[in-house]
């Protein structure tokens, strides 16, 4: 992302390795995080630790290192690969005379830019403000950042110089739209439960082909783009399966490894899409060396979202990138997929049709011309077949869920 003055920021990512996680492939998905932030990345540097150093995350000599390193790269921005307290933010500054963002910052920065819908921006101020009220005390001239770029974007520069009262009231009444948004959510879904619409949700670590599977299946038209959280508001549509069942497909925010739990809490009422969907596709990138370890971060979040019990397919995605099938990783009901190349889609849907209840049934019905709105909701929710007009009222021959059906029994004529 450019700054104000519409120059692009030059990184330096650095991290410590304490043998928590695998420290190069976290520090190379910071490198993805901050390109989708718009940076570029120059150098990265990772320091073997037992642990962070309370003052300064990394030793000193090594953040005098990175200084000069920077001095010589012309590098204005340090991206840390964790978590830093607002003291340790502050000392570095002092020390590099660079700007310090660290890894949650940065994933908030881009979810900032990437939240297009009103409850995908309440959502974002929210997380980001709680992530800000709990780093106020001891931030000393962070608060006073006017210098535009990665850190500085969603809430305003007013809301980080403002005191906890004023950001709690902001936050309250952000919880509050954000309960309004959840009911008619809520709601939402009470219908398709009550239409018996069956969902699925597209699950997924960022990056993987969601948007492109949706597009391929659905003609969707959701940005699909080679960056990490391209897209953030959920999209759902309709999929006709090949036995002419319908069911709402519906696209969820990509997960990474150790996402900010401000971020799981913020988009709980997205992600909850998922946790009420009949079936989850988790789609998995299966030419991405870390695809095994991509699977388990996502099955993990789901069981915290109280999906342990919704069948999930394993998709694995981007075969056309593997020259040997057998060398992927396999789960429990895992099928082999291209979205891009359009390949694999019949034992998907094949797959989808095997673990949905065997409740749909053919009929005809004869619609009376004085309830001719109900058309369009059987329309929406079942499969024509066809349609005739009749002195007596709309002839249909469709095939629907049995909970469809019981709705309209009384015009069920064989």
């Amino acid at each position: 992302m450019h700054n104000t003055d519409e120059q692009i920021e030059k990184a330096i990512l650095a991290g410590a390795d304490c043998g928590e996680y695998d420290a190069d492939s976290s520090i190379a998905e910071l490198e993805e995080l901050a390109k989708s932030a718009g940076a570029s990345v120059l150098a990265s540097v990772v320091q073997k630790r037992e642990r962070p150093n309370p003052a300064t995350y990394l030793g000193e000599g090594k953040i005098t290192e990175i200084k000069e390193q920077a001095e010589a790269l012309e590098a204005n921005l340090l991206i840390f690969d964790g978590d830093l307290t607002p003291s340790q933010q502050r000392n570095i500054e002092n020390l590099t005379d660079l700007k310090v963002v660290d890894r949650t910052e940065l994933i908030l920065d881009i979810f900032a830019r990437r939240a297009h819908s009103s409850e995908g921006k309440l959502q974002v101020e929210l997380a980001q403000l709680n992530y800000r009220i709990s780093r106020l005390g001891g931030q000393g001239k962070l608060l006073s950042r006017l210098g535009g770029g990665i850190g500085t974007r969603g809430p305003g520069e007013s809301k980080l110089e403002s005191d906890k009262r004023h950001i709690r009231r902001r936050i309250n009444s952000l919880e509050r739209e954000l309960k309004e948004v959840e009911k008619r959510r809520s709601l939402t879904r009470s219908r398709r439960e009550k239409n018996g619409v069956t969902t699925i949700a597209i699950v997924g670590y960022t990056n993987a082909g969601k948007s492109t599977l949706m597009n391929a299946l659905t003609d969707a038209g959701v940005l699909a783009q080679d960056k990490l959280f391209a897209t953030l508001d959920p999209t759902a549509r309709t999929l006709t399966l090949p036995d002419s069942r319908k069911v709402l497909l519906v696209d969820t925010v990509g997960f990474i490894s150790r996402l900010p739990h401000q971020l799981v809490e913020a988009f709980k009422s997205t992600l909850e899409e998922a946790a009420n969907a009949d079936i989850i596709l988790n789609v998995c990138d299966a030419s991405s060396p870390d695809c095994s370890d991509n699977v388990k971060v996502t099955v993990s979040l789901l069981e915290e979202l109280g999906c342990s019990e919704t069948p999930v397919i394993t998709v694995m995605n981007k075969c056309d990138l593997i020259p040997e099938l057998y060398s992927v990783p396999t789960f429990k009901n895992t099928v082999f997929i291209s979205a891009k190349e359009g390949t694999g889609f019949d034992k998907l849907l094949d797959e989808i049709s095997s673990l949905l209840p065997d409740n749909v049934h053919r009929v005809k019905m004869l619609i009376p011309f004085s309830d001719g709105g109900c058309i369009s909701a059987l329309r929406k929710y079942s499969t024509v077949h066809s349609q005739a007009f009749t002195a007596d009222g709309t002839l249909l021959d469709l095939s629907a869920l049995d909970s469809v059906l019981n709705t309209y029994k009384d015009y069920i004529i064989h």
